[in-house]
């Protein structure tokens, strides 16, 4: 079954459940800027290519295969991610910013 995420929004709750291979991610700050070797600081306004980092705050069920097979998820919830800054899809509830993603375009899982 796949694990949800409860939002509080504007006196109502709301649910978000990931479908499928999909994970609701909640983004982290990256900082105030980096610095350069040569003491230059480098706004997070530039566009970086790096990739991003978030928690994991609910996951899909599994990826259905052709033949029908679900194949379980290798992340779970509360679990620290690194993925593409192009992979994911933004939405906002109740003024929050989080991800929807696909698993496989979770790089790397921050033990």
């Amino acid at each position: 079954m796949a694990k949800e995420k409860s939002i509080k929004s504007g006196g109502t709750v709301r649910t978000v459940v990931p479908l499928g291979d999909r994970v609701l991610v909640q983004p982290i700050a990256s900082g105030e800027g980096a610095k350069t070797a040569q003491g230059i600081i480098i706004p997070d306004t530039v566009d970086k290519e790096k990739p991003e980092q978030g928690k994991i705050i609910a996951v899909g069920e599994g990826k259905i295969t052709d033949d029908g097979t679900v194949l379980p998820m290798r992340v779970k919830k509360g679990d620290i991610v690194v993925f593409s800054k192009y992979g994911p899809d933004e939405i906002k509830v109740d003024g929050e910013e989080y991800y929807i993603l696909r698993e496989d375009s979770i790089l790397a899982v921050i033990k």
